[in-house]
């Protein structure tokens, strides 16, 4: 498989990469949000902030819990790119497009 080199945009470096890097991911959260696992997940994450601090649990408690929201978010941005990528290059259903979708999903890891 060749690349087309000429359709890529340029590299960027300093603090215009910065700034491109940003935008992709804002452009990707924007794509999770249309994920409802993804909206499911973070209002169970609200949820829990507010639990914790109406409990006063501990600030390692809270930050374990952070932390390990984040890893699900990470994994769902994951498994919605997997999706995309097989739905992209296999749009008909297929088992070996399940397999994929099936064990890039976060209740599956």
């Amino acid at each position: 498989m060749t690349h087309n080199t000429e359709l890529a945009p340029p590299k960027r470096a300093g603090f215009a990469h910065l700034r491109a890097a940003a935008g992709y991911s804002i452009g990707g959260l924007k794509r999770l949000a249309k994920e409802a696992a993804f909206r499911q997940e973070a209002l169970a994450g609200a949820g829990l902030v507010v639990a914790y601090a109406v409990m006063e649990v501990t600030a390692a408690i809270r930050l374990s819990a952070q932390v390990l929201l984040l890893l699900l978010i990470a994994m769902e941005a994951v498994n919605t790119a997997i999706e995309e990528i097989i739905d992209r290059i296999s749009p008909e259903v297929s088992d070996t497009g399940k397999h994929a979708k099936d064990l890039g999903s976060p209740s599956s890891a």
